[in-house]
């Protein structure tokens, strides 16, 4: 029986895109370990559309 490990897969979505109101959505899937960072977390992304660095928080 496989064991089930600690790392999950996690969504980023860009917070100022959202609150901009501009068409469209800036997300980013990445994996995190939730034993070691079992609060959401929040990185800094590129945002294509907005064509700048911005702050990208876990969504679900």
């Amino acid at each position: 029986m496989a064991k089930k490990g600690n790392r999950v897969q996690v969504i980023l979505e860009c917070t100022e895109h959202k609150n901009s109101g501009l068409p469209g959505t800036s997300r980013y899937i990445t994996t995190k370990n939730k034993k070691n960072t079992p609060e959401r977390i929040e990185l800094k992304k590129y945002n294509a559309i907005m064509k700048r660095v911005t702050v990208h928080k876990e969504i679900k």
